[in-house]
């Protein structure tokens, strides 16, 4: 179990560098078409792809820390350090979309400007195509890895073509109709609406989880159904479980019959152990309570 999530840890960092590589590649474009262009709007999203570029910082050092194996200061291993690096990218995300409304604000209060060039408006749709592609792939490998860090940056990735798509139609629009120059600032109102609730839907589980949420009473019982299911358990009580980077810890205690042995009663809660991390729900470590079923036996 730990070997395979430090084994994901290295993809997810192979893949945030590669990200990493794009996005300066990419900003230094935008910035420098959008100078050439005169197109403040393309600038500003090169700026913004800037951002990625430190959320792909955030999740490549990041992987240094949680893919490493339990230790005596850390006996459950580092995966809550995965958690931490999701709530920094939901708020990197949160900063850009407040930055982009910002912005659309201020162009709003200039007033018109002069048509932009050409060389903007290939830029900007460059970057729509780029962050889109890398979103795709980078979400991809997040829910096969079950990474929340890296579905996470991949949504940052997204916000970044999000907000290319309202600046390339703005200079196309003011290209054709200089008088449309303030749908540029619309639209990219309406993408930092869009990014923020992005921002949210990815800290609200971070937090949640921070906080040591538990699972949902349908994974509770799912849970506990497993259990009975296995060979010799009678009841099964006082589940308590916790996230930790999308998945499960689970400890329960099971009653058996108090006659058995002790090695008896450690094979069933074994295959307890065992039925719960092959079946249950992304359950990456159990822990089982064996008490004896006796009439005077109060479960605790």
């Amino acid at each position: 179990m730990n070997a395979t999530h430090t084994s994901n840890a290295g993809t997810v960092r192979m893949i945030g560098s590669i990200c990493l590589l794009c996005n300066l590649l990419l900003a230094a474009i935008k910035i420098a078409a959008g100078l050439a262009g005169n197109s403040q709007g393309v600038a500003a999203d090169g700026v913004h792809t800037l951002s990625d570029a430190l959320t792909d910082i955030v999740l490549v050092t990041g992987t240094l820390f949680w893919g490493r194996p339990p230790d005596q200061s850390h006996p459950y291993g580092h995966r809550r350090i995965e958690t931490l690096v999701t709530g920094l990218i939901g708020a990197a995300l949160l900063a850009a979309a407040l930055g982009i409304g910002w912005q659309a604000l201020q162009r709003l209060h200039e007033g018109p400007q002069a048509p932009p060039g050409m060389i903007a408006l290939a830029a900007a749709l460059l970057s729509i195509v780029v962050k889109e592609a890398m979103y795709r792939w980078a979400s991809t490998a997040g829910r096969h890895l079950k990474s929340t860090a890296l579905s996470a940056n991949a949504w940052h990735q997204r916000s970044d073509a999000l907000s290319s798509i309202p600046v390339a139609a703005a200079v196309a629009a003011n290209r054709l109709a200089p008088s449309l120059w303030f749908l540029d600032s619309v639209a990219a109102l309406l993408v930092a609406v869009l990014i923020t609730k992005v921002a949210w839907d990815i800290c609200r589980p971070a937090l949640r989880e921070l906080a040591d949420e538990g699972a949902d009473a349908r994974q509770v019982q799912h849970i506990t159904a497993l259990a009975m299911q296995v060979a010799g358990v009678r009841q099964v009580h006082a589940v308590r479980t916790r996230s930790v980077a999308g998945s499960i810890l689970v400890d329960l205690h099971v009653l058996v019959d108090p006659c058995l042995s002790v090695h008896e009663g450690h094979e069933i809660a074994r295959e307890v152990e065992r039925r719960l991390l092959d079946d249950g729900p992304d359950i990456v470590d159990a822990l089982v309570h064996i008490e004896p079923d006796e009439p005077d036996h109060i479960p605790q």
